[in-house]
């Protein structure tokens, strides 16, 4: 059934008033990875928002060059790369042009990932490493870089990982991306253990549903739809909120947390009752296993 009227619904701020002050990234330079659109588009707008220069990464030149032209005409300071993430040496070479061009990387924001629904055992060789080795093997190699390389400037630095609300759960046809997501989280806490003596963070969130344009069931829009009346918190997420709080981990207002993955799902990973709709096994379901196409 739809929210009820009389239900409070709350709202983050509009986008042009971030929840930090203009400049608590002046001087940083943050590289995000899948930030050309979506959810790593949000990450690079809230850390420009900050003040942070911002390398943005992506598969594909022409994707990572209208995310910078998103963050120049907010009045951020910008620059694309191409990138494939499973190659440490093109990783490598990210890095270099990004220092050239912006200075020294001391942010990382993790979210190359990919993702679509399809039944465990239809999952083909080709369709499993085409997920779990941008999530797993982009996140260790990017983070690594970026750790060797602050550590050899005697700096500091912080890493925020994209992860999903589902890696406890698993979660119908995204056997591949549970599993993806899952391992960063471990090597969130794994990586932030190590690397707490050189001053580098290293944290998650463990995102829920974020309707945006590049998704499975988004308009870009922040209209109301079907998924908001399964989320205790009345709607679904607002991607410049899930932008902040993967921001605020990386910013000195953090500065005391790390290893810690945090839930943004509007309360839908509590949502464990006896009252609930019937569970219909997900090759029976009419409209895919996500219950939607």
């Amino acid at each position: 059934m739809p929210v009820p009227d009389h239900h409070i619904v709350a709202e983050p701020p509009p986008f042009d008033k971030p929840p930090y002050p203009s400049d608590i990234f002046a001087r940083q330079v943050v590289l995000v990875t899948g930030g050309g659109s979506g959810m790593g588009l949000a990450m690079a707008q809230a850390f420009a928002q900050g003040g942070a220069s911002v390398a943005v990464v992506g598969r594909s030149l022409e994707r990572a060059q209208e995310g910078a032209a998103t963050i120049e005409a907010i009045g951020g300071k910008t620059h694309a790369i191409s990138c494939d993430v499973r190659k440490a040496d093109k990783v490598a070479a990210a890095f270099d042009e990004a220092e050239r061009a912006l200075g020294p990387v001391s942010l990382l924001a993790n979210n190359a990932g990919a993702n679509f629904p399809v039944l465990a055992e239809a999952i083909s060789v080709n369709a499993w490493n085409a997920v779990t080795r941008i999530a797993i093997d982009g996140t260790f190699l990017c983070s690594s870089e970026f750790v060797r390389r602050r550590i050899a400037q005697g700096h500091g630095g912080a890493i925020v990982n994209n992860s999903a609300q589902y890696i406890w759960t698993g979660f119908p046809g995204d056997a591949h991306s549970a599993a993806a997501k899952t391992a960063q989280a471990t090597m969130t806490r794994a990586m932030a253990r190590e690397w707490a003596g050189y001053g580098i963070r290293v944290n998650a969130v463990a995102a829920g549903f974020f309707p945006h344009a590049a998704s499975t069931r988004g308009d870009g829009n922040d209209a109301i739809e079907p998924l908001q009346n399964m989320i205790p918190a009345g709607r679904t997420g607002r991607i410049r909120e899930f932008g902040w709080l993967a921001a605020l981990t990386c910013s000195p207002l953090f500065s005391g947390m790390t290893g810690q993955v945090i839930v943004q799902d509007g309360g839908e990973s509590l949502r464990r009752s006896l009252m609930m709709p019937d569970f219909i096994p997900p090759r029976e379901r009419a409209n895919g296993p996500w219950g939607w196409q």
